[in-house]
Parts: structure tokens; sequence; C-alpha cells
């Protein structure tokens, strides 16, 4: 086992801790200027953006990536781990960080959050970016896919077991997830070992997996009726879906019907030769797309001054 500091990976980029709807979360961030937000997926840490952190902040944008809630360096609370709270904990940081919205950015489940917050804290969110993410509403279709990401859903249902596997020989699961779900070429030794790492911390385990568990019950439970319900409402911010083309986790087909829940502006970007981790298996492909996606109208751009450009705390 590890102590957070594995979490705290030396680079172009400033940490720094930020207290936010009731807990306590990691950052990671780089450049000034209107906020954007980016939240990884399992099973990852804030470090997965860190090819992007640069470009962003280059472009004239403050990126900030975060340990969501239960990762690195971030509280792992008891409870917390479903899509609600984890939007509450996104919308709380964007204006801990002195913004009134931001252009969220989330792959995955962080993906699933970014879709979250737009029904349930619309004015925090600038415009969206989903990095193989489809709306939680169609994510009915991945599941009749049957993907390894549905049986590792399946498997995750199960107590204790889970983390344990994830845990056993040094983290060797989560090495072999990333290999299952990328493209052949990736993950790298580098990658690896820091989301093994990662993965060592903790509470890391259990935490990621008590997503998975939400997701996957709340589906007939009263919550997750309520949820559903609020869900239908009609997305009006600009979307931007990047996917990989190769993506067996999620295939592009079923995430590409999420242009029905979308009424605002919206661009499908496919990324040739990547699999469920295009943000790092093409980052620069990923990082071209988001900047001028960013910069275009109808897109993240701010009109005028620079609305919400908040101070640091």
């Amino acid at each position: 086992m590890l102590d957070d500091s594995a979490a705290y990976l030396d680079g172009p980029w400033t940490h720094r801790t930020v207290k936010a709807a009731g807990a306590r979360f990691h950052v990671a961030e780089a450049g000034e200027g209107p906020l954007v937000l980016l939240l990884h997926g399992f099973p990852q840490f804030w470090w997965a953006w860190r090819h992007q952190l640069g470009p962003l902040a280059e472009a004239g944008f403050r990126a900030v990536a975060v340990d969501m809630r239960g990762y690195g360096a971030s509280d792992k609370t008891p409870r917390g781990y479903d899509l609600v709270t984890l939007a509450q904990d996104a919308a709380g940081l964007v204006r801990a960080l002195g913004y009134e919205d931001a252009a969220v950015v989330g792959h995955g489940v962080g993906g699933l959050v970014g879709w979250t917050m737009t029904a349930y804290h619309p004015g925090a969110v600038r415009a969206l970016a989903a990095v193989s993410a489809p709306h939680p509403l169609h994510t009915a279709r991945i599941v009749a896919s049957g993907g390894p990401g549905v049986r590792h859903m399946l498997r995750a249902q199960v107590p204790i077991l889970p983390e344990h596997r994830l845990l056993a020989d040094g983290c060797v699961r989560v090495g072999d997830l990333l290999r299952e779900w990328s493209a052949p070429g990736w993950p790298g030794a580098e990658a690896e070992e820091a989301y093994r790492q990662a993965f060592a911390i903790p509470k890391v385990s259990h935490c990621s997996l008590e997503y998975h568990r939400w997701i996957f019950r709340s589906r007939w439970r009263p919550d997750g009726l309520r949820y559903n319900a609020r869900m239908r409402s009609p997305v009006r911010v600009p979307v931007l879906q990047l996917h990989g083309e190769l993506d067996p986790v999620c295939p592009p087909e079923a995430a590409r019907a999420s242009r029905r829940a979308v009424a605002g502006a919206h661009r499908w970007a496919p990324i040739p030769g990547a699999g469920h981790f295009p943000h790092e298996e093409r980052p620069e492909e990923v990082s071209r797309e988001l900047v001028g996606w960013l910069g275009r109208p109808g897109g993240g751009q701010v009109d005028g001054a620079r609305k919400g450009d908040g101070e640091r705390r």
C-alpha cells in the first residue's frame, strides 16, 4: 500500500487541495483564463489529463484536472459515489475555484458526471466535452453490446472480492484493464506503473468500484428512477463527443445516439486508431479537437469579457 503521494506526479502544473461540497479534492492545474474542469474515468486519476493540461493552458484557459471523490489524493468518504453527489462535487469545485461556470471535460464515468451536471447544475456548465461517455440514458446500449465494460460492471457488484482482485500482485489487474480497453500499443510501462501505484493508495479500489455499483443497482431503486426522470431534460449547452473508433467498452454507435439528448450545438469527433482512452492513446488529436472546439462560437468559448474568470483562492 502507498499513501496519497503516489498522486503527486511532477510536471508543468501546480498541485493544490480545494475544499468543495463538504470534501477535499486534489487538483493539478495550469494556465490562466476561463476554467476547463477535467474529470477522469476508471481506472485512472487526474494524471490521465497530463497531455491536455499544457495545450489548454497555452490556448488561454485555466485547465484543472481533479482527483475525483475516492481517487488519488482526494477524500475517500464512506458514501457519495452516486452520480448526483459526484455532479455536486464538480459544481462545487467550479465555485470553489472562483468561477461561475466551466467547460467540463469528462472521460468515462467522469463524462457521466459531466452529463449529470447539465441537468442538476446547468448554470455551472458552459459546455461539455464527453470523452468515451454516452449520455446516461443511453448506457443501456452499452449493456446490450456485452463488451468488456459490461463484464467488469457485473463483476463489480460482488462484495469485497473485486477490491481484492484489483489490489492483487501490485494492482496488476489495473494494467490488464487498461490494455483490454485500449487499442493495441497502449499503455506503455510508465503509464501502467503510475496507474497501478495510484490504485494501491488505501481505499481507492473500494471507492472506485462504488461508482459502478451505484450506476448498476440504482436502475431498480427510487433514487435511480428519480435520476432518470431528471436526466430526460434536454441538454442545452454545446456538446463535443470525442470517441475512439476502436472503443471496446462503449461502441461508437451506442455513444453517438446521445445526440438525441442534446438540444444545443453538438459535434461528434471520432478518433481513429484509439480505444477507450483516446486522450492518452492519441493525445495530440484529442488536444487539438478540444482546443479548436473550445475556441470557436458554439463551443466552449466565453463571449466578450472573461465571464466567470475568477481569482485564485
